[in-house]
């Protein structure tokens, strides 16, 4: 099957890490659902950062409730494509709802953190997300948003912060929302 060795979870996740098998592993995976969640959440501290970032990718989809707290964990990582996919996993509502997306008592300090200090303009990027999702009902998100604008050394990541702060096209989209 798949033309692995193995395909058991823990292999498949494993795989993740291998240029040549990441997207049959990932799509195998996904098809698995719940079954395979326990595989991933182990895959999260993985010594190869592209097997905690398709975790991390992977946990987007198959959300839950008991993986958040090792997500929000995963925007510490060391590695810089990680510390994207978690931020992508906790701000993605697409697949969440309100079924278990978490709140700014969960998020939001990390998120703020990443947004000021991170070394990434990526990771900066994907904090921004995640920090407007609190712009409508927290002033810290509002303030850390307007301070990005003023002062994100990436355009890019000035641009994105405009877009959810006071003003900005997506906070007006969502404000009634």
């Amino acid at each position: 099957m798949l033309g692995f060795v193995r395909t058991d979870n823990d292999a498949l996740v494993s795989c993740l890490g291998d240029p040549h098998r990441t997207v049959a592993a990932y799509r195998e995976l996904l098809r698995r659902k719940e079954d395979a969640l326990g595989a991933i959440r182990a895959g999260l501290s993985h010594e190869s950062a592209a097997v905690r970032e398709g975790c991390c990718r992977l946990l987007d989809h198959l959300v839950d409730t008991d993986s958040m707290g090792l997500l929000i964990a995963m925007a510490d990582d060391l590695d810089a494509r990680v510390r994207i996919a978690a931020f992508h996993a906790l701000a993605c509502d697409r697949c969440k709802g309100d079924t278990c997306a978490p709140g700014a008592d969960q998020v939001l300090e990390p998120a703020l953190r990443h947004l000021a200090a991170d070394p990434d303009a990526g990771v900066r990027a994907r904090a921004a997300e995640l920090v407007g999702k609190f712009a409508h009902t927290d002033a810290r998100a509002v303030a850390a948003l307007q301070a990005c604008c003023a002062q994100d050394p990436s355009p890019a990541v000035r641009k994105k912060a405009g877009w959810y702060a006071p003003g900005g096209s997506i906070y007006e989209r969502t404000a009634h929302a």
